[in-house]
């Protein structure tokens, strides 16, 4: 068996800015072997469309006529031609597409969803915490409205950022407002529902260790990115000062980099993204690094179905799993139809599918109904990682 084919998709909805918007945008790989299997990965495509594209083009040309079983092999072939690959997002997304679609077909051989393959069945549910829920909420009274709505489909921990346009320095006045969100969401839910203050990365050492002193007695579960994600020195400093637990990880592009971060005491739970960091190959080496340091798993899943749907596979034969992070009930509808509404999120659950592979089923006219083409929609006014509308303060 060889990979025979490659084909990416672009996949959207077109914006009224004339590209696809970020909650509207995937990039899939499809893989099709010599003897007709098919399978899919997905790469992280936040405003960086066209460039990872093009990487997967690149490591195209290892992968066609190799063996998709050798997972090893051929990720270790890559790593010897791309001399930035440690370093370089559009290279690891890339790469971690074509790991992804490798094992999609390896489940498929073999007749067994992939979970089975990587340790069996630790878990037959995962359990999600919502995100993305609080689009057009600006007010402690509109978080409220939304937390209440959210808590009441069934789940128990919502992620959200308090922080609305500020960046790099927060003052009292924003220090304030922060307070007063995440105590509606609290107040909302009648303190059932634990809190996840999404910082996105984006704030000096200072000014995060005064949001941590602020928001701590709301008991949130954690914070997640506190300092900007190169300043490991600045998370050192607000890990000193600060009792407050902390999440990150989406951002690791290698296991190097996880076990750094771990050894150095950075963070409370994990987030590495599968697409991000090595497709399953490597996302199974970095939990039992997490593992070996006591550290739960709480995967980043931010972008698509089929990255939900490997994302889940992994959290279902893992010990050391925390929660796992669900854009899905705020999906388009599109994607959602793309794999025909498996791995739906129901009481903050899912229950992991059976199916062989990543266990979805790919919808074709959906897929080729939603090709799109050229750079994504860019808004000067409101960065692309900001929940639509809440960039206010």
């Amino acid at each position: 068996m060889k990979i025979a084919n490659v084909d990416v998709y672009q996949l959207g909805q077109p914006a009224n800015a004339g590209g696809a918007t970020w909650a509207a945008n995937s990039i899939l790989l499809r893989l099709t072997t010599s003897d007709g299997v098919v399978g899919y990965g997905e790469a992280v495509p936040t405003l960086r469309v066209q460039p990872v594209i093009q990487s997967i083009k690149e490591v195209a040309r290892v992968y066609v006529g190799k063996d998709p079983l050798d997972v090893e092999k051929n990720m270790r072939e890559w790593y010897k031609h791309d001399f930035y690959l440690p370093f370089s997002f559009e290279s690891t997304t890339a790469l971690s597409a074509f790991d992804i679609a490798s094992w999609d077909i390896i489940g498929k051989h073999f007749g067994a969803p992939l979970y089975q393959l990587i340790g069996g069945e630790f878990r037959s549910k995962v359990k999600h915490y919502a995100n993305g829920w609080y689009d057009n909420c600006v007010s402690p009274e509109q978080f409220g409205e939304k937390a209440k709505k959210f808590a009441g489909m069934g789940y128990s921990a919502l992620k959200f950022d308090v922080f609305g346009s500020y960046y790099d320095y927060i003052d009292e006045k924003g220090l304030n407002l922060a307070y007063d969100r995440a105590k509606a969401v609290k107040d909302a839910t009648g303190g059932k529902v634990e809190l996840l203050i999404e910082h996105h990365g984006r704030f000096n050492p200072n000014s995060a260790i005064a949001i941590a002193k602020k928001l701590s007695d709301l008991n949130p579960l954690f914070m997640e990115e506190p300092v900007h994600p190169d300043n490991l020195e600045g998370l050192k400093k607000y890990r000193s000062a600060t009792d407050v637990r902390v999440a990150l990880g989406e951002r690791l592009l290698t296991k190097e980099q996880v076990l750094h971060v771990l050894s150095n005491n950075l963070t409370d739970f994990l987030q590495a993204d599968i697409t991000n960091i090595g497709g399953v190959t490597q996302a199974r080496k970095v939990c039992a690094i997490a593992e070996a340091y006591g550290i739960e798993m709480a995967f980043h899943n931010a972008f698509g179905p089929i990255q939900n749907a490997v994302t889940i596979q992994l959290d279902a034969s893992i010990p050391n799993f925390l929660i796992q992070e669900s854009f899905y009930d705020v999906f388009p509808q599109w994607k959602r139809d793309l794999v025909k509404d498996q791995s739906r999120v129901e009481g903050g659950h899912s229950t992991v599918p059976m199916k062989p592979g990543l266990g979805v089923d790919v919808d074709e006219k959906v897929l080729e109904s939603h090709r799109v083409d050229g750079q994504e929609y860019f808004n000067p006014d409101e960065p692309v990682w900001v929940v639509k509308n809440t960039w206010s303060s």
